[in-house]
């Protein structure tokens, strides 16, 4: 199980996550029940403050969860055990940030170029500059292919044209 949680956290680099956090999630998705920070950090080798924070953002992004266990006074955590769900979450999450920040900034810079070609007359600069605009709209316009792309995949719908498999 340690080699495949190493894979685990390797491939959740991929992500922005990072290879602790990576096997803190592994390490709790393996484990037979929810776990307590002492309990994790005992696991990792790794301090309880690094714990509570790999544990933070495994919650933002879906990934762990509170758990209750009868008896029991620490805060216990267990993990999404939805593969699916924590991708399409992980994913909307990542990749929406990102991509509106990039309509946003080519928007912006197609303004300031804009601003320029209303300011001069050399036909040289005119032409780049309008050959630059139209690469950004072309930018734009798939980002926000993009974005419609990542709705299909937080809502769900992704799994209407790639189902998930289900073993039996």
């Amino acid at each position: 199980m340690d080699k495949f949680i190493q894979v685990i956290a390797k491939n959740m680099n991929l992500y922005g996550i990072t290879p602790s956090v990576g096997r803190l999630y592994g390490t709790l998705y393996f484990n037979d029940g929810p776990m307590t920070l002492d309990e994790m950090r005992d696991a990792l080798e790794m301090s309880k403050t690094s714990m509570s924070t790999g544990v933070r953002a495994l919650s933002e992004m879906k990934m762990v969860e509170p758990a209750f266990k009868k008896g029991e006074r620490k805060d216990l955590y267990k993990s999404e055990e939805d593969w699916y769900k924590s991708f399409t979450s992980l994913f909307g999450n990542r990749w929406s940030h990102h991509t509106e920040s990039n309509i946003e900034e080519a928007e912006e810079t197609i303004q300031a170029l804009e601003r320029i070609r209303q300011q001069t007359d050399e036909q040289d600069l005119i032409d780049k500059i309008s050959l630059d605009i139209d690469r950004l709209r072309y930018a734009q316009n798939y980002y926000k292919w993009l974005i419609k792309f990542i709705n299909v995949v937080e809502t769900g719908e992704i799994f209407n044209f790639i189902p998930k498999d289900d073993i039996d």
